[in-house]
């Protein structure tokens, strides 16, 4: 079992990586602590977006599953499920509604993580039992928050396996033709998917820069008064790592204005809430 060491170059380089040497300057006292090598893994995680054809060893699935199931649940409902695909033939399809990530068709195993009230009606059903509470937002945004939980183990247990992943939101651009493909029954939604597999060379990229601690981490009230130039430093982390990768965007808030800004980046996702009813929710 790791040792809640404290802080040790692996540490240091670890923080380093994903906040940017310069950030670490200002963390003073913050780098002594704890530390262990799973906290190690979680903070090396990395987008990978190019896969090797080799599959997963037999039983990688079933231990995802496991340590997803093994992340909190709200009131012990449990209101997920996945579909693991591995048929060339669906992920070609799944990989065109995602705007054609060649990284879906790649990778051996991909999962679509399913926000899905169905299991709970069934017992409705089969109780003859009326739930109220059933339509609710509320109720809705509790599945889909078990399903981001669910998968976020599974995929810090892959990691752990040496594996590379990548989530795809890009299953929400026509989740009723998701639905269809995969056979999910009413009031079930992919609210992502997720490629799992071996990285190709070097697909598996760089630790990408995340936002000071001190823009998301409050102390007993929220308190924005620093944000702004904390924002330009980690505008400026994010465009050396931007030239590094060739990419558009140099800064984080150039990103920001360009996804949130025009309604075309959507891609489709705008009518999500129709979407919905037609997969048989009724969300008040």
């Amino acid at each position: 079992m790791d040792s809640l060491a404290p802080a040790t170059d692996k540490k240091t380089d670890a923080l380093a990586r994903r906040y940017g040497a310069d950030a670490l300057k200002d963390w003073q006292g913050a780098l002594t602590g704890p530390w262990n090598g799973v906290i190690t893994t979680m903070l090396d995680h990395r987008s990978v977006r190019g896969y090797k054809p080799d599959p997963v060893p037999p039983g990688t699935l079933e231990t995802l599953i496991a340590a997803a199931q093994s992340a909190a649940t709200s009131s012990n409902m449990q209101w997920w499920s996945a579909i693991a695909v591995t048929d060339p033939a669906k992920k070609k399809v799944l990989a065109e509604i995602a705007g054609n990530q060649k990284h879906i068709e790649q990778c051996p195993l991909y999962i679509c993580w399913v926000a899905d009230m169905s299991r709970n009606q069934r017992i409705s059903e089969a109780t003859r039992t009326d739930f109220e509470t059933m339509p609710w937002l509320e109720t809705f945004m509790v599945a889909c928050i078990d399903a981001a939980l669910a998968a976020q183990n599974a995929v810090v247990a892959a990691q752990s396996l040496g594996l590379g992943t990548v989530y795809i939101g890009a299953m929400r651009n026509d989740p009723v033709r998701v639905a269809e493909l995969l056979g999910l029954p009413p009031q079930s939604f992919v609210v992502f998917g997720l490629c799992v597999g071996y990285a190709d060379g070097k697909a598996a990229g760089e630790v990408k820069p995340r936002l000071p601690q001190s823009v998301v981490l409050h102390h007993e009230r929220y308190d924005a008064a620093q944000e702004t130039a904390h924002r330009a430093t980690y505008d400026a982390e994010m465009a050396k790592f931007s030239a590094r990768h060739e990419l558009q965007a140099a800064t984080w808030t150039q990103r920001v204005l360009n996804r949130l800004g025009p309604i075309k980046s959507m891609n489709g996702r705008e009518t999500i809430r129709a979407s919905l009813k037609k997969l048989g929710f009724e969300i008040r």
